[in-house]
């Protein structure tokens, strides 16, 4: 079936294009896509081909919101007119026949999905706010994380960088009743991540971070999510650990070797963790039903609401280093 997705190809130019989708099968549905968010980090990473699933052609995009328009005689729990909200999006082809690698392609006028896949679909709960919803999986790779490390009421986090993926943090730390201290060197970003409930702030472009770490908990912090997914950054975050506390590599640091200084966490006997995705069915739920429930107001973090057909100018501008006001994006197509 015909559908309409944002493309982008080796050379890294965006274009709104025509795709064939598979047609749906009898385990499928077909969702007709109203918004989906953009994940900064991670898709351009895949633009920028720092991380790969796929050769080029590349659809991007692995969050998004729809409405059931179709599902297969074997679905079950899924009705035509659902609202859902999503990971996956099967194959897709160009209009002359050149295969496109979904990674995951939900940047698209539609989607078919297997509903029974672990990346793929559940029901939106009601009451979400649906540009919030379709950036559901930056809060729950942020959750994930928090769950590994398991901070304690009382104890306190830094939360280094407050991008999508770090608010995410911020706000999961603050629920779990943590003192929660956010850097970054956006004084917007940092603005955000107080309303997500980040108790103190610093702006590393201005402030010593260490010297301002130590000074509100002094010999280090009992947590350290290192959020920014920035290699050259993680010996800078892993020296704000206290001794035997923990360290989260909480971002997406690519394919290539990353290299540290071995001594610092040696020597704090740190515990280290690697989260990875988004903890899949559990960590989603629970985001969406806080967000129903008013307790995540993730709406806060959209800085922009894009309609598709001027898509292709973000993602050049966000690729191109020329849109630093850009937070959470939403793409909205129906």
């Amino acid at each position: 079936m015909r559908a309409d997705a944002l493309i982008c190809s080796e050379e890294q130019a965006f274009s709104l294009q025509a795709v064939e989708l598979d047609d749906p099968g009898l385990g499928d549905l077909l969702v007709r896509t109203i918004a989906t968010g953009v994940s900064i980090g991670t898709e351009f990473a895949l633009v920028r081909n720092k991380i790969s699933w796929g050769p080029y052609p590349i659809c991007t995009g692995y969050q998004g919101v729809g409405v059931v328009e179709q599902a297969g005689a074997d679905v079950q729990g899924f009705s035509v007119g659902d609202t859902v909200y999503y990971r996956d999006n099967r194959a897709m082809r160009l209009a002359g026949g050149e295969r496109v690698s979904c990674v995951s392609g939900t940047h698209c006028s539609h989607a078919v999905i297997d509903p029974v896949r672990t990346h793929g679909v559940a029901l939106l709960p009601p009451g979400v706010d649906v540009d919030a919803a379709s950036l559901f999986v930056l809060p729950a790779v942020g959750l994930y994380g928090v769950d590994m490390a398991n901070p304690r009421m009382g104890q306190s986090v830094v939360v280094y960088g407050v991008g999508m993926v770090g608010l995410g943090v911020v706000a999961a730390c603050a629920h779990r009743g943590c003192v929660v201290i956010a850097v970054d060197t956006d004084a917007a970003r940092l603005e955000v991540a107080r309303k997500m409930g980040a108790d103190h702030l610093i702006d590393a472009s201005t402030q010593d971070v260490p010297q301002a770490v130590f000074a509100l908990c002094p010999g280090g912090a009992d947590v350290v999510f290192e959020s920014t997914g920035i290699p050259a950054l993680l010996d800078r975050a892993i020296e704000l650990c206290r001794a035997f506390g923990s360290f989260v590599w909480q971002g997406n640091y690519g394919e290539a070797p990353v290299s540290l200084r071995f001594l610092p966490p040696h020597g704090r006997k740190l515990t280290m963790h690697f989260p990875c995705d988004d903890g899949q069915a559990p960590c989603r739920r629970a985001v969406l039903k806080n967000m129903a429930m008013g307790t995540l107001p993730w709406e806060r973090v959209i800085s922009h609401r894009t309609p598709a057909a001027e898509a292709p100018a973000l993602f050049d501008r966000i690729n191109r280093g020329a849109a630093p006001d850009v937070l959470g994006a939403v793409v909205r197509w129906s």
